[in-house]
């Protein structure tokens, strides 16, 4: 073999690896932008692909499913100039590469941190017991405006979720003591709502015994035979101004019932 022939050999075998080098496979997800001596000529995939060695470069791979990006706001001031910080995730999509890959230098960087002040000035226009209770909310807010932002982009936000909320120590044991105040009142109020049920029953009682005299007497000896079970020893302190059916003006029963149950009833002053 010549000097000349193995030289064509190796010519060969270069120029057939420069010819391989611009066959690229894709997956179903991703898209691939193909500039042609510098220009944008397209997008292509997936599959198999193949770009034109040294005049075309496929110059960015995208994907087109939903990512998940995770960002944080420290030290951010509510409305109410409450400092917190904010732990989110945000879930976006890449509807059209094109605009992704020239509108913008970097889509997911971009989008991260037009995520980051966006939440930034949600939050500041919210009072801090709102970011604690009404957490989709804002992260509702905040995707309609992320999702403004990021539309010339290419990029579909889809959701913003607010993960944890973060406040100093020093608030946290002021809530915890606003927390147990409130706490204390619930249950007062809720103790004086029974005392005035309970006085209610009681005034309707009242007025249904002065109706019915026989029915308040009744009423007394089963009050009285009630305290005679409670077990031995029960000292019955019994008003002078018991009514009929209380066996005031017969004292000997009185007597003669006690002692069958083991108690001693005494008149009160």
């Amino acid at each position: 073999m010549t000097p000349l022939e193995i030289v064509l050999i190796i010519v060969l075998i270069i120029v057939l690896i420069i010819l391989l080098s611009g066959i690229h496979i894709l997956k179903e997800w991703e898209r691939g932008v193909v500039l042609t001596l510098g220009r944008f000529t397209g997008l292509k995939g997936p599959g198999i692909i193949y770009v034109t060695p040294i005049i075309s470069k496929m110059n960015q791979v995208i994907s087109t499913r939903i990512q998940a990006v995770s960002f944080k706001t420290e030290s951010t001031f509510t409305k109410d100039n409450v400092p917190i910080n904010v732990d989110a995730v945000m879930y976006f999509q890449v509807v059209d590469p094109q605009r992704a890959a020239l509108n913008v230098e970097n889509y997911l960087q971009a989008t991260n941190y037009s995520a980051q002040t966006t939440l930034r000035e949600v939050l500041g226009k919210t009072m801090f017991d709102e970011v604690l209770s009404e957490r989709e909310k804002i992260g509702e807010a905040a995707r309609q405006i992320i999702d403004e932002k990021t539309e010339t982009w290419g990029v579909k936000v889809s959701s913003v979720e607010i993960r944890d909320v973060v406040v100093p120590s020093n608030l946290q044991e002021a809530m915890s003591r606003q927390a147990a105040a409130e706490r204390e009142r619930r249950s007062r109020v809720t103790l004086a709502l029974a005392e005035v049920e309970a006085a209610q029953k009681m005034v309707e009682a009242a007025n249904q015994y002065v109706d019915n005299p026989t029915a308040f007497q009744l009423r007394w000896l089963n009050i009285l035979y009630e305290i005679g079970l409670e077990g031995k020893g029960t000292l019955m302190m019994v008003p002078i101004n018991t009514p009929a059916a209380g066996l005031v003006s017969n004292p000997f029963t009185i007597k003669g019932m006690t002692e069958s149950t083991g108690d001693h009833a005494e008149k009160g002053p």
